[in-house]
């Protein structure tokens, strides 16, 4: 049976793909991106008012669990840019793709450990995880999935998912 990953591929499995730091999170960038997720709602008080936030089992403004520092703007990345196509992955290591035309988001799944606080650095770091093969309709797919691990300045596991991309 012929296979979709080479020896390449098989060999660049566990490592890095990218990784990527914040600036420091502010009170600021906490509170708009919860009045932007809870819009046309209030958001809760825990995430703007620190008077509120200080009273809580957070004792302060903590930002909401699917905040992501990286939205406006990253303060360091490697690499810097990342192509967009079928073989990003792949193209980012340097080594040879599957050569497949097609891609589909298979899914993301998310695990929340502590909470970002404001002046937070978060580092970001992805790595590929695993390919897996299987028949469909169309003929062999590729399952390829990575996991982005992200931590705070002080090392403390913030978020940890995965994702992954079929391929045909």
């Amino acid at each position: 049976m012929s296979t979709l990953v080479n020896s390449e591929m098989a060999a660049a499995v566990g490592r890095t793909i990218r990784r990527r730091q914040s600036f420091p999170v502010s009170e600021s960038d906490i509170r708009r991106w919860a009045i932007a997720v809870y819009w046309p709602d209030p958001s809760p008080r825990l995430f703007w008012d620190a008077a509120y936030a200080a009273t809580t089992s957070h004792g302060g403004i903590v930002a909401p669990e699917e905040f992501n520092p990286f939205a406006w703007m990253v303060a360091e990345s490697d690499p810097k840019g990342v192509a967009d196509d079928a073989e990003r992955i792949e193209r980012t290591l340097g080594i040879r793709g599957p050569d497949l035309r097609f891609e589909l988001n298979g899914g993301l799944e998310a695990h929340y450990a502590v909470r970002i606080r404001p002046g937070d650095v978060i580092t970001a770091v992805s790595t590929l995880a695993s390919y897996t093969e299987k028949t469909g309709r169309l003929g062999p797919m590729l399952f390829t999935s990575t996991e982005e691990i992200w931590t705070n300045d002080s090392g403390a596991l913030v978020k940890r998912s995965r994702s992954t991309q079929i391929r045909y």
